[in-house]
């Protein structure tokens, strides 16, 4: 009996369960934070308004190519413009920073939405509200208008939102982009001036840009291809290698303006033509530098085969409209 009551005083006591802290509720200052609205400045940066400027120079060209002039239609051009740049771009932008929020917390915290300056579900609603507004402004210049505007909304939010994410493909996600930023944009100016659809030819050289533009957008991708690869986007650079996917955007561009050029020509269209040929060979000129080192070399591309690319957009405009 004493081992057995001596056995039961010294055994071991059973490990004491760990106390879980309980969890704090958010202050009041964190909760008034997350309800205040954003300032000016903060949803500024979150529009991007650097990023605005391609689908606001495709405007440009789709009212030049439709070789009707200024006037009466002023306002129509000044709301087209905002259209195609500050709200349909901006709100593409808003879109693609609220469903990247979390993986921007890691990549560039520095954001608006994952810095806490956009706190709380302000991301989400600036998108909406942004969306609604360029619809109401595609609706007041006219049906055509607001087809195409709601075409370029329904876009913004499938490249970045589930379940469509258009951005993780390589091939659907510059193709969804080049479309908005040039096809749409250069429909959206010609119609605007028209006030009815563009011509056959209007619409055949737009529908070539925007295949070309494929190769732009590519070229984008080259700044993040560890960072894709990281988190799954499968972008060319990824899926193809950094070589492969240089050389596929060298010749989905030239490809695009070889064939522009040889349509110029064949419509009578000869000095566009001769333009459009000249900074196509400035950017023969600049490809082998690229294709060299595309990772290196790949911003300094787009710095100048770029520029000249939608310097020929231009050309062709001009010439469409009876300009040159």
């Amino acid at each position: 009996m004493e081992h057995s009551a001596s056995s039961t005083r010294n055994a071991p006591l059973p490990p004491e369960r760990p106390t879980l802290p309980r969890p704090q509720r958010p202050t009041l200052h964190a909760r008034r934070r997350g309800k205040a609205m954003p300032r000016p400045r903060d949803v500024l940066e979150l529009l991007k308004p650097i990023t605005w400027f391609p689908p606001m120079w495709a405007f440009m060209c789709g009212a030049v190519s439709s070789g009707a002039g200024l006037d009466g239609r002023l306002w129509f051009v000044a709301g087209g413009v905002m259209l195609a740049g500050p709200l349909v771009c901006g709100t593409s932008q808003a879109v693609n920073d609220w469903f990247d929020r979390h993986v921007d917390a890691i990549n560039e915290p520095d954001r608006p939405i994952p810095s806490g300056r956009i706190a709380g579900r302000w991301g989400l609603y600036i998108a909406l509200i942004m969306t609604a507004i360029s619809a109401v402004v595609g609706w007041l210049l006219g049906p055509l208008v607001f087809v195409a505007g709601l075409v370029g909304l329904a876009l913004a939010w499938g490249y970045s939102a589930p379940p469509f994410r258009f951005k993780t493909s390589g091939w659907t996600g510059p193709a969804v982009v080049g479309f908005t930023y040039e096809g749409l944009s250069w429909f959206t100016g010609a119609t605007v001036m028209l006030g009815a659809l563009p011509a056959t030819e209007v619409l055949i050289v737009l529908a070539l840009y925007s295949i070309g533009a494929h190769g732009i957008m590519t070229l984008n991708d080259f700044k993040a291809v560890e960072g894709d690869r990281a988190t799954g986007l499968k972008s060319l650079p990824v899926t193809m290698g950094v070589s492969g996917a240089a050389r596929l955007a060298c010749l989905t561009m030239a490809g695009a303006q070889v064939i522009v050029i040889a349509l110029l020509a064949v419509w009578g269209i000869t000095l566009s033509a001769l333009i459009v040929g000249g900074v196509l060979a400035a950017q023969f000129a600049a490809m082998p530098k690229l294709l060299r080192d595309p990772a290196k070399y790949a911003p300094w591309y787009n710095g100048v085969g770029v520029t000249l690319y939608v310097l020929g957009m231009l050309a062709a405009a001009l010439g469409l409209g009876g300009y040159i």
